[in-house]
């Protein structure tokens, strides 16, 4: 199985001048975990739902709600990207793509194209998904026990 059939389009992208605010909005509102960052068409580096968490002021904080919303305007999405990321081709085997999520424990990669734009994107539950879809083994290697 080739990634193009498997990878999500079309991408949600941010640029790294979005506020964290407004990155975590892009993402709850279309249901993502991830965000490819591109800057002129160029795939710049990715933020998680985690990378914003971690960068969110702790209910704990002694700020007020409105100092902590004030100060997290002010934080970008470059500011907490990931600027080394792992990416794939849309003609990569999806086995080759399942292992190295597996081997650097990533939950996603960007597709990126010929041209260095960034196509799709494959996540774990896009392998699993068609996995699963190809039902049991003959052998009944993968039944539950």
């Amino acid at each position: 199985m080739r990634i193009h059939n498997l990878m999500s389009t079309p991408v949600i992208t941010a640029v790294p001048t979005l506020s964290l605010l407004a990155a975590a909005h892009l993402m709850r509102s279309h249901g993502i975990r991830r965000l490819p960052v591109v800057d002129a068409g160029t795939l710049v580096g990715i933020v998680t739902d985690r990378d914003l968490r971690e960068a969110m002021p702790s209910r704990v904080s002694s700020l007020s709600p409105w100092e902590a919303t004030t100060r997290l305007a002010a934080v970008t999405v470059a500011d907490v990207m990931r600027r080394s990321v792992l990416t794939t081709t849309p003609d990569a085997d999806a086995r080759d793509a399942a292992h190295t999520m597996l081997l650097h424990r990533v939950g996603a990669l960007p597709v990126i194209d010929a041209a260095g734009c960034v196509v799709g994107v494959v996540t774990v539950s896009d392998v699993l998904r068609d996995y699963a879809a190809a039902g049991p083994s003959a052998t009944g290697a993968g039944a539950a026990r």
